[in-house]
């Protein structure tokens, strides 16, 4: 299955892109990292960020950017096929278990109530992670863009907010962005549950793809990933 079609290979190629000087892997690290960003000085939008998506980059505020390392190549686009996918048993029993929330969409932006509960997560989950104690602003900055069309998702037991989903709606499905949720409610697996109701959606939509962003093999916090199958890596310019 080949990325995408000329049309968007040539648009791209219209775009300049710059790479960071080498940094510490924030995922590995022992290993150095460098990232390509897309010209921060041209004008973005959902449009051009959907065929971007489809040669691997991702989104992190209004930044487009994919890993560009020249001695590693561990961090791999993933997407879960939609109509192919089929839970397994713990994932069915995560769907099942939590048929007692309730997930609706929201203004995108900033919640109190959200942020609350994404210093809570980060402070337990992502301690030291570049991330903790984050201010409104730069939390905002995070997870949202002026040009893309980004969702937020609650999903509450009753009144109590138990996590939260940022997503993108794309030309060819939904890319999330980012999950965050209570810390203290293991038993429920909220991350693995999140995934199937945005897989889902994306099905219900006629969407083809769910996007989960990089997923690295010796990295145990991207292990959740692989449990989605059948998955799709983009490698040598191509998803298999």
């Amino acid at each position: 299955m080949r990325a995408a079609n000329n049309d968007n290979l040539s648009a791209i190629r219209r775009l300049a892109f710059y790479g960071t000087p080498e940094h510490p892997c924030s995922y590995l690290p022992e290993r150095a990292a460098r990232t390509l960003f897309a010209d921060p000085h041209v004008i973005l939008d959902n449009h051009l960020y959907s065929q971007l998506l489809l040669y691997g980059f991702r989104r992190s505020g209004s930044h487009i950017y994919r890993p560009s390392c020249p001695t590693c190549e561990a961090c791999i686009p993933v997407r879960v096929p939609v109509a192919k996918f089929r839970p397994n048993r713990a994932q069915r029993r995560a769907w099942q278990f939590n048929n007692d929330i309730v997930a609706q969409f929201v203004e995108p932006g900033f919640h109190a109530d959200h942020f609350e509960l994404y210093q809570k997560y980060i402070a337990q989950r992502h301690a030291g992670g570049g991330m903790d104690s984050p201010d409104p602003e730069r939390y905002v900055e995070f997870l949202l863009s002026d040009w893309s069309d980004t969702r937020f998702v609650e999903f509450r037991y009753g009144t109590s907010l138990l996590a939260v989903a940022v997503i993108d709606v794309v030309a060819s499905g939904w890319s999330a962005v980012y999950t965050f949720f209570d810390p203290n409610q293991d038993r429920r697996g909220l991350g693995t549950y999140a995934i199937l109701w945005e897989i889902e959606q994306a099905r219900q939509s006629g969407l083809p793809w769910l996007y989960l962003g990089y997923w690295i093999d010796e990295c145990t916090k991207m292990n959740y990933k692989a449990r989605f199958q059948p998955l799709e890596k983009f490698r040598d310019g191509v998803w298999t």
